[in-house]
């Protein structure tokens, strides 16, 4: 997972005893503290994307990363056409430091990127030790997608105590699925993309233990926000959640040798395996073709942006 926070990182650690589903507060990421709990990777983009992801210096003397107050906003650029024959459109592919195992992770989120040809990403890293995505879609399409990813054999039960949806196949063996897992979508309208930006945000929460992960939105506004999430403190109790958006158990999946130590990630990159599908981008009413599209229309990533209130990590 990926996490960063305005102003200094506060980091509190608590051993006072509590009760059973309590988990106490180890990050509270805003603003400066934010960027500085993850670094910068300038790697090829493991989906093959339409990308150049930049260090952090190229990223804020190009005005692609600020912080206000305790707000942090990540963008991609939006001024520049591309030469078909160089790198890709500059964006930004960030993880922490920290890596996590039983925990609770609250990401309340301002803005996501959307418009044609881009992918947003928040999630855990692949692929050695597993893969959990709390936010990825495309194309600004209406939903979120959790997705759940393994290296070997799992898989999930098509009756779960969950509000979402599942997506595709039960399957989340990604050398049985050719890498798509098994995927949860979420029912909310305004969960992702324009309408997610429309609605100023919300709440995405993820609680991983040894034995299930289960994951949950809440938009801005909505009367269902657990007051432990919208103020956060020293403490979080997801059993006084409800019924999570997407759950997975590890009843036919073993956790134990299928997800290791996560790192959290959060990027953005454009077009690849999923975006750039053929199929994917006319389904979604992009025009042309989504290389073409990205290089040639800058002013159209205006909007390709995160803006992250908060993130707050508890264990």
């Amino acid at each position: 997972m990926a996490v960063h926070f305005a102003t200094s990182l506060v980091v509190t650690i608590l051993a006072n005893t509590v009760a059973a589903g309590t988990y106490l507060s180890t990050s509270n990421l805003v603003g400066q503290g934010l960027l500085d709990a993850f670094y910068w990777q300038t790697m090829s983009d493991p989906s093959h994307g339409r990308v150049n992801y930049v260090s952090e210096s190229t990223a804020q003397s190009s005005g692609l990363v600020s912080v206000s107050g305790n707000q942090v906003t990540l963008r991609a650029d939006s001024t520049n056409v591309l030469n078909p024959s160089g790198p890709g459109r500059n964006s930004f592919r960030l993880e922490t430091y920290d890596q996590y195992t039983t925990h609770v992770a609250v990401f309340d989120i301002a803005h996501m990127p959307e418009g044609c040809g881009t992918w947003p990403e928040v999630g855990d890293n692949w692929p050695s030790e597993g893969e959990i995505d709390i936010i990825e879609g495309v194309n600004s399409q209406g939903s979120n997608l959790f997705s759940f990813h393994t290296g070997g054999k799992c898989s999930m039960p098509s009756s779960r105590s969950m509000t979402g949806n599942p997506s595709g196949s039960l399957d989340c063996d990604v050398y049985d699925t050719n890498d798509t897992g098994c995927s949860v979508s979420v029912n909310d309208p305004n969960n992702f993309g324009p309408s997610f930006n429309r609605n100023g945000g919300g709440w995405y929460a993820i609680e991983r233990t040894p034995s299930f992960v289960k994951m949950y939105f809440w938009e801005r506004g909505s009367s269902s926000v657990p007051s432990d999430v919208q103020y956060p403190g020293s403490s979080v109790n997801p059993d006084n959640w409800g019924t999570p958006t997407a759950y997975y158990p590890n009843t036919d999946c073993d956790f134990s040798s299928q997800l290791g130590a996560q790192n959290i990630i959060i990027n953005l990159t454009f077009c690849g395996d999923w975006a750039g599908n053929s199929g994917v981008w006319a389904s979604s009413g992009c025009p042309s073709d989504c290389v073409d599209y990205v290089n040639n229309n800058p002013s159209a990533f205006g909007g390709a942006y995160f803006t992250f209130k908060s993130i707050n990590i508890y264990e």
